[in-house]
């Protein structure tokens, strides 16, 4: 069950008004809350917290809706697509949140140790693995994931809280450093002075993240700021809050300080002016986002007043090779892992399939087989392989770009529509061959479940092929020839390279992109290095 907070005057549009008559409803003293029909074993999971009082009075007066991606088109229609109502926040909030971290800041950045915030991030996980039915259920209604993706994800998101745990002991944590022989000496060649380096937490960091992950793009951000010694400010996708609201709680309870760790739930009319905010406040030290390379570019650019440290995880358009030599069999299952996963809505997706001529027929083949065989439906249902689209819009972008590859002479082998009976987010998965590489299919992200082939002769046809993008974030390329693995994957311009696997992320890894596919990594120690300052000290002694 979900408490939201809504102020007694807002007005409430004809699908609230509708979610509202259909919902119990639990008056306190001075505002209405109102219950999601979400039911789950700890409903305290998805009630708006304490530290949201002070903002509730402050709050945009806009009221976000929640909506569930796999409602039908009657549903959409007579408002039962709401699962959720919560107040949105507003610059305002998000000022006064920056500041409240700022001195939360000062006491967790030096009256904690590594060892003290390792074990809270150790209990946070724990915490979530307690609640993962829970938060799987939460996940799925509102981003549309199968359940068992849902459940995959929040394994992933809770490596992350664990590795963190154990980078924050470590002597490249904040706290520890390095010392250096000294070059120094007295006139007689008696060494003198200690030359050192300490790292230090960066201060306040503000976090962007996206709505394909609800969950591990949190823990991901959230754990090695925290790990470091910083305070954070995050804001998660108003597509996606609830599963950022559930999180938050467990935080809490694991011993995370509330203003160390805050959230700004906004919706989209109030997102970019917070989005301004945190690049142009002087009081937050670090900006991380995970989204748009349109909006990466923005939000790096409002930063440059304050110089900001900035680490953005932007778009991909991934190359999916096949060489001559390869295991068909191999190739497919990772191609189906890499492309339909999330119903394509990952920034590491294959788009691009780059097939050898000579084994076209046989991949095509074998991946229209096992493609065909996938369930198409709500997340909720067991048998579902893949899910919806996040929004009605997305789902349409990918039907005009199909469309118009089709028009242009591309062959449609497998699927091609929207599939309207189940609701208006829901696209077949598409297999099209003879795509050109001059168009809008081949060379911007698609984000939905389309696999784009063309084929090649040579290497360096493929490479050249791979390479022709200005994203630079994930490839694939299946191969038996281990003088080809090392040769490719050095020539790729991309921050990762999967190789026979078409699952590739990691916490132990370095995740990130080249070229306009963003700067920075996350995971690995490269992820908690994001958030330390390194000072150089000599003591002459």
């Amino acid at each position: 069950m979900l408490i939201c907070h809504i102020k007694p005057k807002m007005n409430l549009n004809k699908a609230a008004l509708s979610f509202v008559a259909s919902s119990n409803i639990i008056r306190f003293a001075s505002s209405l809350s109102v219950t999601t029909n979400i039911k789950l074993h700890n409903p305290w999971l998805l009630r708006i917290s304490d530290t949201d009082e002070k903002s509730s009075k402050t709050s945009s007066g806009h009221l976000l809706e929640v909506l569930n991606p796999a409602a039908s088109s009657d549903e959409v229609e007579d408002g039962s697509a709401v699962i959720a109502f919560l107040p949105s926040k507003s610059r305002h909030d998000a000022v006064t949140a920056i500041e409240t971290s700022a001195t939360a800041f000062k006491k967790w950045s030096t009256k904690t140790t590594g060892m003290q915030r390792s074990k809270m991030l150790i209990k946070w996980a724990e915490l979530i693995k307690e609640s993962e039915e829970d938060i799987a259920k939460i996940m799925t209604l509102e981003s549309g994931k199968p359940l068992a993706e849902s459940r995959g994800e929040i394994n992933y998101g809770v490596s992350f809280l664990e590795y963190y745990a154990g980078e924050a002991i470590r002597p490249t944590n904040a706290g520890g450093g390095t010392i250096w022989p000294t070059p120094f000496s007295l006139v007689d060649g008696t060494p003198r002075a200690k030359v050192m380096a300490i790292q230090e937490p960066i201060g306040v960091t503000a976090h962007i993240t996206p709505w394909n992950f609800p969950m591990a793009m949190i823990t991901r951000k959230a754990g090695p700021a925290l790990a470091a010694g910083c305070s954070v400010v995050l804001k998660p996708s108003e597509l996606t809050p609830l599963t950022a609201i559930a999180l938050h709680h467990l935080a809490v309870r694991a011993g995370i300080p509330k203003d160390v760790f805050q959230l700004i739930i906004t919706d989209t009319e109030s997102t970019p002016e917070v989005g301004e905010e945190f690049c142009t406040n002087p009081l937050v030290k670090k900006i991380s986002f995970t989204g748009s390379t349109r909006v990466g570019k923005l939000l790096m650019k409002m930063s440059s007043d304050t110089v900001k440290r900035v680490s953005l995880e932007l778009g991909g358009n991934a190359a999916f090779i096949v060489f001559d030599d390869a295991n068909i069999d191999q190739a497919v299952k990772a191609a189906i892992t890499s492309k339909f996963r999330n119903a394509g809505q990952t920034c590491v997706c294959a788009d691009r399939f780059i097939i050898h001529e000579s084994v076209e027929e046989e991949f095509i083949n074998q991946f229209k087989e096992k493609v065909a065989m996938m369930k198409v439906g709500s997340g909720m249902l067991p048998d579902s392989a893949m899910g919806p689209l996040i929004s009605a819009t997305g789902a349409q972008h990918v039907k005009e770009k199909v469309d118009e590859v089709i028009a242009d002479g591309a062959e449609c082998i497998l699927g091609g529509s929207l599939i309207s009976e189940l609701g208006p987010n829901f696209y077949q998965p598409t297999i099209l061959r003879n795509v050109k590489t001059t168009s809008k299919l081949w060379s911007t992200e698609t984000f939905g479940p389309v696999a784009a082939i063309t084929t090649f002769h040579s290497e360096d046809e493929a490479v050249e092929l791979a390479n022709d993008t200005r994203s630079g974030l994930a490839s694939y390329f299946i191969t038996n020839d281990m003088a080809r693995v090392f040769r490719v994957a050095e020539r790729l311009e991309n921050g990762i390279v999967g190789i026979n696997e078409g699952i590739i992320s990691t916490a132990l890894a370095p995740f990130g992109g080249v070229k306009e596919s963003g700067l920075g990594r996350e995971g690995s120690s490269a992820g908690l290095a994001e958030f330390l300052e390194t000072k150089y000290i000599l003591l002459n002694h």
